[in-house]
């Protein structure tokens, strides 16, 4: 059997549970009310994706910034990545939106929602990108350095050719993980007010009283971010694999 065919069939079968608990409730399905709404639901979306494009390049340059100075021989530089990542991994998301917005912008005269949103949830993935892509680099034995060195590689080059493409495929999928869930923790700027998609599906199920045809166009939705994401990152994986 094919990979396809079975995740096809996989697929098909976890479809037709869902059909098959859903037929057992006994739901009045609104969905004429909901479809009334149905430009709300593009809009939230459209704000959500341009959210979350923003927040995966933002995030992956803190990461990649803060991961330098995890690895720095600096002590000043190194508190300074440590003390962030920590700092970021230790507290709640919701908090830091709050403290961002009302406490932070506020002080710096900074009333962009938009803006503030992008920044603290770039703070917080970035933190976690910073760990994945410091373990990634420290994977890479110490010998594999030593080796560019004997063969006359500048510490340059011994990174562009030797670590990098090491290190990348390694952080590869925890690098993705991390991206699906910046996308689905986008739904708590909601707190500050941004028309994303959950608080439009929220606004559209206090409007019409249907609470089931107005989150499952959210998962939907999401899905259609979330799986193109984890399907490059699959393609990714296949292209800088190498038989060691």
């Amino acid at each position: 059997m094919s990979r396809r065919l079975a995740h096809t069939l996989v697929v098909a079968l976890f479809a037709a549970l869902v059909v098959l608990a859903f037929s057992r409730v006994h739901y009045t399905w609104n969905w004429a009310g909901v479809w009334e709404y149905r430009e709300k639901f593009l809009q939230g979306w459209l704000t959500t994706v341009a959210l979350s494009l923003a927040a995966l390049v933002t995030s992956t340059a803190i990461g990649a910034l803060a991961a330098v100075c995890l690895q720095s021989r600096n002590v000043l530089l190194e508190a300074v990545g440590r003390v962030y990542v920590e700092l970021i991994r230790g507290t709640p998301l919701l908090v830091q939106l709050l403290i961002g917005f009302y406490v932070i912008a506020s002080a710096v005269g900074l009333e962009n929602r938009f803006v503030v949103g992008v920044l603290v949830l770039s703070l917080f993935s970035g933190a976690y990108m910073a760990e994945i892509f410091r373990g990634g680099l420290a994977a890479i034995p110490k010998t594999q350095r030593d080796a560019a060195r004997a063969i006359g590689l500048t510490p340059w080059q011994t990174m562009r050719f030797v670590i990098l493409p090491q290190a990348v495929r390694l952080v590869l999928p925890p690098v993705a993980g991390q991206l699906v869930s910046l996308i689905k923790d986008s739904s708590l700027l909601s707190v500050i007010a941004i028309s994303e998609f959950t608080l439009n599906a929220q606004e559209v199920n206090s409007f019409t009283y249907s609470t089931l045809e107005s989150y499952l166009p959210l998962a939907v939705g999401y899905l259609l971010l979330t799986l193109p994401l984890s399907a490059l990152s699959r393609w990714l994986e296949g292209r800088f694999k190498y038989e060691t």
